[in-house]
């Protein structure tokens, strides 16, 4: 029944609407995807929050040339 229009099916009770069925896929895109979308969100926010400032003002680059012994 929900496959064939797509469209939800509203269960109501005293001329109020108490519940609405919908189709899985319509859930998955509708819900899952957002709650793993924040927890992914809230996972680089704790990944960001944690680095910490460069002590060096100079290039990676050049710190390992310097480390390795290369002159200018």
């Amino acid at each position: 029944m929900l496959d064939n229009g797509k469209e939800p099916i509203f269960i109501t009770k005293a001329r109020k609407i108490r519940a609405v069925l919908i189709r899985y896929e319509d859930f998955q895109t509708r819900f899952l995807d957002k709650q793993a979308n924040e927890e992914r969100d809230r996972f680089f926010t704790q990944i960001k929050s944690h680095v910490l400032p460069s002590l060096i003002n100079q290039d990676s680059v050049q710190t390992l040339r310097e480390l390795r012994g290369y002159k200018d």
